[in-house]
């Protein structure tokens, strides 16, 4: 089971969502390709809050009442965390997750550092908790058929663009040919390499 919410403080509004357990984590973790930030307290055991962002959208360019609705959520999902002030909230890039054999079920790590961003949450925001809660939703996804359908799409538009740019290189190659014999043709029509008949010596004379 997988937990969706909205953050619906901008339009259109961001999908938040998070496993029910450590196992639904892992899977989220495994499969999921739709998102382009992770969740998480800092130190302290929390749920794992997943962010969809829209697509070409960079994790600078988060919006900071999205950013701070999910640091609430995550706040709100840690047994320590929510009766604690002033806690930090970690989050990156999905594709900066790192999982190895030897971690613990829905344990991670990082492949660069620098690309981890923290937050501080000064304290639980109740209206904001509230609002989240009230968006709701506990759906059965598919993420293993999610993935594949997302990898495949990325694959069609991956094939797209390198049609279209087969496309333009040969409009270009096209183009550079004949604007080379319209200079040729150019150069021959110029004056001084046309011949008239006054320049010859055949003319006839008549008496």
């Amino acid at each position: 089971m997988v937990f969706y919410f909205k953050s619906n403080v901008v339009s259109p509004p961001y999908t938040i969502y998070m496993g029910k357990d450590k196992y639904e984590n892992e899977d989220l973790i495994k499969y999921e390709c739709f998102c382009d930030s992770r969740f998480h307290v800092d130190k302290l055991s929390s749920a794992h809050v997943y962010l969809r962002m829209p697509k070409g959208v960079p994790i600078e360019d988060l919006p900071k009442e999205v950013l701070i609705d999910c640091a609430q959520l995550v706040k709100n999902n840690s047994i320590q965390g929510c009766k604690m002030n002033n806690i930090n909230v970690v989050y990156t890039p999905w594709g900066n997750l790192k999982k190895t054999a030897d971690m613990d079920v829905g344990q991670i790590g990082f492949h660069r550092q620098k690309e981890v961003k923290i937050v501080t949450v000064e304290k639980k925001i109740n209206e904001i908790v509230n609002r989240l809660e009230k968006t709701k939703e506990e759906l059965y996804p598919d993420l293993a058929a999610e993935r594949e359908s997302r990898d495949r799409e990325e694959r069609n538009e991956k094939k797209a663009q390198i049609q279209d740019q087969k496309k333009k290189e040969k409009e270009e190659i096209k183009n550079k040919k004949e604007m080379e014999e319209l200079r040729n043709y150019s150069a021959l029509m110029k004056s001084d390499n046309m011949t008239t008949n006054e320049d010859g010596n055949d003319s006839d004379d008549f008496m």
